[in-house]
């Protein structure tokens, strides 16, 4: 039995996630603003709503490792906010804001949890495609794109600080899901996985993962681009 921290759990590939693990018999802590009816019922789920762009949540996740867990195997960092639109009509505030979920967040959040965590965690973080160099890019993503590369350059790092205490921080590049999330941003577009498809494939490479990878970007896309 793992404990299992996942953010990004209101809906998409976090949601999937949280059940699975729940499932299969890990204790999970989903974090998102906003609970799942599910979640509530679920004895293996535990919730805390929090806005990852807010620094006061944090101090919650610390109180309940402290007093209900007081280790953290597996995080998997899938919070994620997408923005479509021309570089030039970005405004700071927006820019600023994907940066906050998808860089500072993760940031945040490693600093928190990262004490309570033993030789043999993992640290998984979801990036994209769009975020590794060499891939093909789309207009309009600027902000969404460079943030995840940023979270890829940062997890690399961490697996070079962290590896004599044997936690492993690896990084997925998914290609497009289909979300909500992606079909808000590009409605009319059908992705070639569900998100229940793409949590089967994080929910294994949680668990197992970081015995054959460690500070590795593995790309995880059925299409090209």
């Amino acid at each position: 039995m793992k404990n299992i921290i996942i953010t990004g759990t209101s809906r998409g590939i976090g949601y999937e996630l949280a059940l699975q693990f729940a499932d299969a018999g890990h204790n999970v802590l989903a974090i998102s603003r906003k609970i799942p009816q599910a979640f509530i019922e679920n004895h293996n789920i535990s919730c805390l709503g929090i806005d990852l762009t807010s620094g006061n949540g944090f101090e919650q996740v610390k109180d309940f490792i402290e007093s209900a867990w007081h280790k953290v195997d597996i995080v998997i960092h899938n919070a994620g906010a997408l923005l479509l639109k021309p570089f030039a009509d970005i405004t700071a505030d927006e820019f600023e804001y994907i940066y906050k979920v998808n860089v500072f967040g993760v940031v945040a959040l490693n600093r928190v949890v990262l004490p309570y965590m033993q030789q043999g965690a993992h640290v998984v973080t979801i990036s994209s495609m769009g975020g590794v160099q060499g891939t093909v890019k789309f207009s309009g993503l600027s902000a969404y794109s460079s943030s995840k590369g940023a979270v890829i350059t940062l997890s690399e790092l961490l697996a070079e600080e962290y590896k004599e205490q044997g936690i492993a921080f690896n990084v997925l590049a998914l290609g497009a899901v289909n979300t909500e999330m992606l079909q808000e941003a590009f409605p009319g577009y059908q992705a070639p996985l569900s998100p229940k498809q793409m949590s089967d494939y994080i929910f294994n490479f949680a668990l197992t993962g970081n015995t054959y990878f460690n500070g590795k970007v593995l790309q995880v896309s059925s299409t090209t681009p």
